[in-house]
């Protein structure tokens, strides 16, 4: 069902003020609680974007020659109004992506750090120089903002991903347009607020609702000078190909397969209170979440009864409910994908542990929590991304071939070793062909001042995101080498400039 008068209309926001879509198309925002339509969002045309991108140019040549004091305190103001409404932003994300209150304040709470960060900006943007390179000659590198930034988020975490990269997009002197996924719009909006009450000048932050009309459009746009990306890897290679192919520079963050590795010396009641944790978090819907548990040797019986007795302790229903520990999924087709791998499981020859897509609810887009043995490479449970409450597991007779499971994998997003022995760790560590480890930590999220990005299909491009990487992503050295002449000097060189 789409439009309905009965619902609120969401608009986009530019140049400091909410505007009226003008494409006449819309699309449906749900309450996956409830399972009905509460909103509409409009759906910018390419004539829409061309709009939008027009602002922000202005916009941007205007911020970069912003002191660097005045930054640093318009993030630190905008810092300010996050933590006061971070209350708001959760029930928002909560409401239209389903997960628990709890897990949409911590997403909040991580994506805060990123602003944190970014309210270091002075020493973040502080050049180099070298003096005498030559009789007379000096030579310094100037950090200079890109431009246009546009950045495009995925549906599971509508306030932190677009905070991993306006942030320091912002704090760099950049302009950014935000398109976020239109399943979970609203807490955009409200983040476009908060920049406009910090101080942020008009049209440095814009928000464009859209679906791949706005995409293809902020993609192929000349005013457009860099894309960040989060989303499923087929949608991340046509963004890389498209943008770089219209001279974009493009960070584009794709899908998953995160294993975490049981040794026989792990104790097995911490890694199956992490297994649970890490796997049916959010409903599963986290490009981190942990999808594939390999045993290795004799963990696997005692790992497996373990992680299915904890199955029944989690509480699922509604995110405003203090007592759910998990919540909907973001819609009922997503629903539908999801429990069809629980359905075909059998017949693919894996062993079904915990059936929680047997589970009815009156309303909303919920399933419950499913645990599948005996997967193995090949089967869809294994080789797809299901995104969802579903835990595989996969029997391997030794850590080598764990290893060599692991980096088989086409994706490479992040990893968990448990384990009591550091030589293992250490030889882990070193071996394995993931960009994010996590050794006892099953989802290795790095802090703010590190940088998040995968390896293989997890990542196209050479630049992870956020944190420093993503200061040399959102700047460009500028390179000046000068000389100062005395009045009296004057001679004709055409030989080629010597540093001797």
């Amino acid at each position: 069902m789409v439009g309905g008068g009965d619902v609120d209309s969401i608009e986009h926001w530019v140049g400091g003020r909410r505007t009226p879509g003008t494409s006449g198309r819309v699309a449906p925002v749900f309450d996956p609680a409830l399972g009905v339509q509460t909103k509409t969002v409009a759906l910018a045309s390419a004539a829409e974007t061309d709009d939008v991108v027009r602002c922000a140019v202005d916009a941007a040549s205007r911020w970069q020659q912003s002191p660097l004091g005045r930054r640093t305190d318009t993030l630190f103001r905008l810092r300010e109004l996050i933590v006061a409404h971070r209350e708001e932003l959760a029930a928002l994300v909560s409401q239209e992506h389903g997960k628990v209150v709890t897990d949409a304040a911590g997403e909040v709470a991580r994506g805060l750090e990123c602003v944190e960060f970014a309210c270091g900006v002075p020493q973040m943007l502080k050049g180099s120089h070298s003096s005498e390179v030559s009789t007379g000659v000096d030579v310094h590198t100037v950090l200079h903002p890109v431009g246009v930034v546009a950045g495009i988020t995925p549906f599971n975490f509508p306030v932190m991903v677009p905070l991993w990269m306006m942030a320091n997009a912002l704090a760099c002197g950049n302009a950014f347009i935000l398109k976020p996924s239109e399943k979970d719009p609203s807490p955009s909006m409200l983040l476009a607020e908060l920049v406009q009450e910090a101080g942020f000048p008009d049209g440095v932050f814009n928000v464009l609702h859209g679906d791949v009309e706005a995409v293809d459009a902020l993609l192929g746009h000349p005013g457009v000078d860099a894309v960040s990306f989060v989303g499923s890897t087929p949608v991340a290679r046509h963004v890389y190909e498209t943008g770089t192919r219209n001279g974009k520079r493009v960070q584009a963050l794709g899908g998953a397969k995160n294993h975490m590795v049981v040794m026989p010396d792990a104790d097995v009641d911490a890694a199956a209170d992490a297994a649970v944790s890490a796997a049916y978090g959010s409903a599963g819907e986290r490009c981190m979440a942990i999808s594939v548990v390999v045993a290795v040797g004799s963990v696997a019986d005692p790992l497996v009864e373990a992680i299915s007795s904890r199955i029944g302790d989690v509480v699922v229903g509604p995110g405003n409910d203090p007592a759910s520990m998990m919540g909907p999924l973001v819609t009922a087709e997503h629903r539908d994908r999801v429990t069809s791998y629980v359905h075909g499981a059998a017949e693919e020859g894996a062993r079904v542990v915990v059936d929680g897509s047997s589970q009815s609810w009156s309303q909303g887009f919920f399933t419950g929590c499913s645990l599948i043995d005996e997967v193995k490479p090949g089967m869809r449970l294994y080789d797809d991304e299901i995104f969802g409450p579903v835990l595989g597991v996969v029997r391997m007779p030794t850590f080598d071939d764990a290893v060599a499971l692991v980096n088989a994998n086409p994706y490479g997003n992040g990893v968990a070793l448990f384990t009591r022995d550091g030589g293992t760790a250490r030889r882990f560590e070193r071996e394995i062909t993931v960009g994010m480890v996590g050794i006892n930590v099953p989802i290795p999220v790095p802090v703010a001042f590190y940088s998040f990005g995968g390896w293989k299909a997890s990542l196209f491009g050479d630049s992870p995101i956020y944190g420093p990487e993503g200061v040399r992503f959102y700047t460009r050295p500028k390179v000046v080498t000068s000389r100062w002449p005395e009045p009296t000097e004057s001679a004709i060189d055409l030989g080629f400039p010597s540093t001797r």
